[in-house]
């Protein structure tokens, strides 16, 4: 009998510690939600989803190191775009509606002929979307999605746009996902996005250091004055070798003091996926990034998985990223979530 007693004591003592730990990861969290935007804040970061006006990812300066006390330098972390796909629209841009018209030969989008299949721009026109809030019991997770609502000439509109962000307790970096389910045939379709995010600066004041994994450490120095994305600095899948990781990074600086900051990295976990990227300077430190760039049928998908945030090193990056990589899709629901790999 006093055995018995004893292990009921036991198990009560286990269940309480257990419920007191899934207390403490829930109360990591503080989400507070109104008609324009989302606030996150973790133990670690803090960050906001906007709903209205510029819209997509997380918004410019909000996501925060509570270790370091540094945010984001520029318009905003995995900020999203146009379905695209090579080729030019010269000969039917007089058809096409709102933004579509995809100008290149010049300073801000290079030499390579490239054309909207749908639109628009999603972060700038889109206006408005409605994010869901997912709490986990170590979690907090944001989804998105939008429908496009213009096309090209012989192209329909309806494809999908999807959007995962996971924000881990004890972690100062968040996990991301970006879909697109079309309703278009394409030889190569991509999607477009900003990954991390671009730089604003003054002659490099916010940032001491670039890292592009498949060149290696850039100066601010480099960024001093505008020059084309084909100068330097650009992947392009079927012209570089293909890098083991894909890590692109900023080391932070204080403009008012010159005091160093973390570096804050956008990792795409499986190069593969990658089809072109730009650093380049337009005023600002450009980081563009498309992925998919292959064949898709009405009905099919293409996406990648991103880890977004706060680093102390080079090699913190490898190791966070190696734990992840090779994965392209994130799913998410109440009970958990998981990263997935292309079945394709």
């Amino acid at each position: 009998m006093f055995k018995l007693a004893l292990s009921l004591v036991v198990l009560a003592s286990t269940s309480s510690a257990i419920h007191s730990i899934a207390a403490e990861r829930r109360s990591e969290f503080e989400v507070v939600e109104n008609d324009e935007r989302i606030s996150i804040s973790t133990s670690l970061v803090e960050a906001v989803v906007r709903k209205k006006g510029y819209v997509t990812g997380v918004a410019a300066g909000t996501f925060l190191d509570k270790k370091s006390g540094f945010r984001d330098a520029g318009y905003g972390l995995d900020i999203v775009d146009w379905i695209m796909e090579p080729g030019s629209d010269e000969a039917y841009r007089d058809q096409l509606k709102g933004d579509l018209t995809y100008l290149f030969n010049n300073a801000y989008h290079g030499n390579g002929a490239k054309r909207s299949i749908e639109g628009p721009q999603i972060c700038t026109k889109a206006k408005e979307l409605s994010p869901t809030v997912i709490r986990g019991k170590d979690f907090v997770a944001v989804t998105m999605s939008f429908k496009y609502q213009i096309a090209a000439p012989g192209k329909k509109t309806g494809s999908e746009w999807n959007q995962v962000m996971v924000f881990p307790a004890g972690q100062r970096y968040f996990i991301s996902s970006d879909k697109i389910t079309s309703v278009n045939s394409s030889d190569a379709a991509f999607l477009r996005l900003d990954m991390p995010g671009h730089i604003k600066h003054k002659q490099g004041d916010s940032f001491s250091e670039v890292y592009l994994s498949y060149f290696g450490k850039l100066s601010p120095t480099e960024f001093l004055k505008d020059f084309t994305p084909d100068e330097k600095f650009k992947y392009r899948r079927d012209i570089n070798p293909m890098p083991k990781r894909f890590i692109r990074a900023y080391r932070l600086r204080d403009p008012k003091t010159g005091g160093e900051g973390p570096w804050l990295a956008g990792m795409t976990l499986d190069p593969a996926v990658v089809y072109e990227a730009w650093c380049h300077q337009r005023g600002y430190v450009c980081m563009i990034e498309e992925f998919g760039g292959k064949p898709i049928k009405p009905g099919e998908s293409f996406s990648a998985a991103f880890i977004v945030g706060y680093f102390d090193s080079i090699e913190e990056m490898e190791n966070v990223y190696d734990k992840y990589s090779g994965y392209t899709g994130l799913e998410v629901n109440d009970q958990g979530w998981k990263l997935t790999r292309s079945t394709k």
